[in-house]
């Protein structure tokens, strides 16, 4: 476009009858043509402006803990389980985790501590109780009755009366004592390298067919089973 005005502006200019008025507005039309284009051009041209990337959140020190704890305890397949302590009830409970995690069937349960990928330490505690409980009935029984006559002659009367009353009681009671075991235990899993991994306690009063000791210890790995399966649908 510009180069038509161009042409036409230097033919006027060139004819021996043009006049200069005639070839200003030639000129005229041209300059505004020039500056249309290049406005026109400069809003093609411009590109659109792209708002700043936010910055992402850096992860906490608590995320990346987790992830190394839950990694380690997704590693472990060979567990020792070390002694509970050296009474009775103590060696008792640690025989019932080690008999609840081999039936779970997740883990090797080996007597060498240098071949195992964590250590299961626990402490334990029993306790017995007496509970009593009585049932008492009674039925009582009771009757009255009661009379009165009397009679006047002449100068002459009498009189006569009667009473009877009667009552009657069975009482009966019945006196239980029940023996409850309450069972407690808080184990910690511990990794080769000396960290704590994983920690629990369970509490029972046993269940159907089923002692306090060996409730709690199934409840013990059960919770353990189930923890790392969260783990796992995570990863």
């Amino acid at each position: 476009m510009l180069l038509r005005f161009g042409k036409q502006l230097c033919e006027e200019i060139a004819r021996p009858e043009s006049k200069p008025f005639h070839a200003f507005e030639i000129f005229e039309e041209a300059m505004l043509s020039a500056i249309v284009l290049l406005l026109f051009s400069l809003g093609q041209t411009t590109t659109p402006t792209t708002p700043p990337r936010q910055a992402q959140p850096a992860a906490s020190p608590g995320s990346a803990i987790d992830i190394e704890i839950a990694s380690k305890l997704l590693n472990v397949k060979r567990i020792y389980v070390d002694s509970f302590g050296d009474d009775a009830i103590s060696k008792q409970l640690q025989a019932m985790v080690v008999n609840a995690i081999s039936e779970s069937k997740r883990f090797i349960i080996t007597e060498n501590k240098d071949k195992a990928d964590a250590v299961l330490r626990g402490t334990g505690l029993e306790k017995t109780s007496q509970e009593v409980h009585a049932i008492g009935e009674s039925t009582n029984v009771a009757a009255a009755s009661g009379g009165e006559h009397a009679e006047i002659s002449g100068s002459t009367g009498s009189s006569s009366g009667g009473f009877f009353a009667k009552k009657m009681g069975i009482a009966d009671s019945q006196a239980s004592t029940e023996t409850i075991n309450n069972a407690r235990l808080a184990v910690r899993l511990v990794s080769a390298d000396g960290d704590v991994i994983w920690t629990t306690t369970k509490e029972s009063k046993g269940a159907k067919y089923k002692g306090a000791s060996a409730d709690v210890a199934d409840q013990i790995v059960k919770q353990l089973l189930h923890d790392l399966d969260k783990l796992s649908v995570k990863q």
